[in-house]
Formats: structure tokens, C-alpha cells, sequence
């Protein structure tokens, strides 16, 4: 086999992969974005993207899963609000760092076991046992803080997401470790198979012996975990826990896994992709803001991002039957 056959099969396999429209998207976008704006090719500009992509890309490793698995988890964004202002009241009333990220990440755990358990136990839709703990976790949130922002007193707290290492600002390596660890539960462990088994066909998967309950259970409980850590860097970013945290996050999360691969209907997804897609609606977003585009526009830009990968992803799904 010659070195042209290598790379041919190199590229086809990559060509095939699930992950690689987004990836070559993202490739192109920055591309385009670099040609256009000169403040967008910047070396700050992009240090801001890696300040700005790990939040939305933290929490969309753990909807992956759910995801996956036929499920969907609309409470993250209230969650990180919630687990943000718990970490904030412990540590402004002169508590350990140490104790305030546990309970953050603690709440997040717990809120995902609700979750869990109410879908498995309490037989409910996911899309309505998470749309109730949207809720429930922003109405505490604002109840804790008294609807006001808690500030958060300077420690080592705050160099969570100010600290840089090898020139990589910290929320971005804790993004990719993270994503390391969603990756390898996801492609190479057997509770990975049972989530793409669970979400193909759970009848199926539970004929062939498939734990689908402790799967799901399981399932809701690791996004919990990447939304408790998720809002420990939001936090140390901005120096507070305020209830009004996380709006419109679980819809960042849910277009990131879908512009990355995922189905809806459960059965697919990578976490590959799902970074390339939570880094592609960065990059969007903030070359969007290099060319000066209003909001509203931005949201526009954003959404028809959204419906045409959905698109894509129907049309390859019918194609592949």
C-alpha cells in the first residue's frame, strides 16, 4: 500500500465519521471570520473564544449522554444558577473554596438524581421531569439569593477561569479534560454501548439484558456533574452567583450536540462532535460581535445554524435507512 492509498483511507474514514461536517464547518467558519475582521484574527480575540466556549461545551458533554440515550435535559441552565448561588452564599459568609465547589458540584449531582429518578421511577418524559426542575432550580435560586447577585469574595476561587497554563486560559483545559473523560466513557466503555443501545431501541435494549433504568438513572446523574462543574467556572468568571445564570444554556447545549452530531431521537452521537459544535457556535457568536452584527441578528444567525443542522442531520439519518 503506497502513502497516497494511506492518506486516501485517512480521509475517507474522516470524510465518514460523524464528527467531521462540524469540524470541517468550524475550519471553514474560523477561516471565513480571519478574512473578514481583522480584530476576529487576533491572538486575544481568540484567547476570549477560550474563555467563552468551555461553559457551553462542559454541558453539552453531559446532555450528549442523555441525549444519546433518547433523553434531553432542559434544566441545565436553571441548574448552574442553582449550584452557582450555593457555592457564592457558602463562600460569602466566609466558608472554604474547598467546601463551596463541592456543593456546587454536589447540587448539580443531586439535581441530575431528581432528574433520573423521576424518569425512571416516576415514569415521566424526560422533556417534562426536566422542564419542572427548570423551574424548581431557578425558583430556588432566586429564593437563596434573595434575586440579587451574591458576590463572591477574592481566594483562590477566582483563578479557576482567570489562571492560565502554557498560554490556554484554565476554563478551556478544564473543558478538554472534561470532553477527554465524556469520550472515553462514551466510545470505549461498555455503559457507553448501553447508552447507544438504550436510546436505538430501550424495549431492544432491555430483551438483550440491558440495566436500561440504571443506564438512564445514570445518564442524568453525569450531566448533573458536567453542569455542577460547569458552573463552578461561570462562577469564578464573573465573581458571582446570580440567580439570572445559565438563561438559554440547555438550548446552547442541545444545538451544540445536534450541530455535532447527536439525534434527537436517541441512538447517536459523539463527544467529538459535540465539542466541534459548541466551539462552532463560539466562534459564530463572537464573529458576530468582530462584525459589529446586533444581537438580534446574532440570534437569527444562530437559530437558522440550528434548523439547518437539524436538517442535515434528518436527511443523513434517512439516507443511512
Amino acid at each position: 500500500m503506497t502513502a497516497f492509498d494511506v492518506i486516501g483511507d485517512v480521509l475517507l474514514r474522516f470524510l465518514r465519521a460523524e464528527w467531521s461536517a462540524p469540524l470541517v464547518s468550524l475550519v471553514f467558519l474560523v477561516a471565513c471570520f480571519s478574512l473578514i475582521s481583522e480584530a476576529f484574527r487576533r491572538p486575544e480575540n481568540f484567547y476570549n473564544i477560550g474563555l467563552q466556549a468551555p461553559i457551553i461545551a462542559i454541558i453539552a458533554v453531559g446532555q450528549t449522554l442523555i441525549i444519546t440515550a433518547g433523553g434531553i435535559d432542559l434544566s441545565v441552565g436553571s441548574v448552574l444558577a442553582f449550584a452557582s448561588v450555593n457555592a457564592a452564599w457558602l463562600l460569602n459568609k466566609g466558608y472554604s473554596p474547598h467546601l463551596g465547589l463541592l456543593v456546587a458540584i454536589l447540587t448539580g449531582c443531586f439535581c441530575g438524581l431528581i432528574n433520573g429518578s423521576l424518569v425512571v421511577l416516576g415514569r415521566l418524559p424526560p422533556f417534562i421531569a426536566t422542564l419542572g426542575m427548570m423551574g424548581i432550580a431557578r425558583g430556588l435560586a432566586h429564593l437563596i439569593s434573595g434575586g440579587v447577585s451574591i458576590y463572591i469574595p477574592r481566594s483562590w476561587f477566582w483563578g479557576i477561569s482567570s489562571q492560565k497554563i502554557l498560554f490556554m486560559p484554565m476554563p478551556f483545559l478544564i473543558a478538554i479534560l472534561v470532553a477527554l473523560c465524556g469520550h472515553i466513557t462514551l466510545a470505549y466503555t461498555r455503559f457507553g454501548r448501553h447508552l447507544y443501545a438504550v436510546g436505538g431501541s430501550y424495549e431492544a435494549a432491555r430483551l438483550s439484558g440491558v440495566p436500561v433504568r440504571r443506564v438512564l438513572m445514570m445518564a442524568f446523574v453525569l450531566c448533573g456533574l458536567c453542569t455542577g462543574i460547569a458552573s463552578v467556572v461561570e462562577a469564578s468568571r464573573v465573581t458571582v452567583g446570580s440567580p439570572m445564570s445559565g438563561i438559554m444554556y440547555e438550548l446552547h447545549a442541545i444545538a451544540a450536540c445536534v450541530i455535532g452530531g447527536a439525534s434527537l431521537s436517541g441512538g447517536r452521537g459523539t463527544i467529538i462532535g459535540t465539542i466541534a459544535g459548541a466551539l462552532l457556535m463560539a466562534v459564530l457568536r463572537n464573529g458576530c460581535d468582530a462584525l459589529n452584527l446586533r444581537y438580534e441578528y446574532q440570534q437569527i444567525v444562530i437559530g437558522i445554524a440550528v434548523i439547518v443542522a437539524v436538517l442535515y442531520d434528518r436527511w443523513r439519518h434517512e439516507r443511512t435507512r
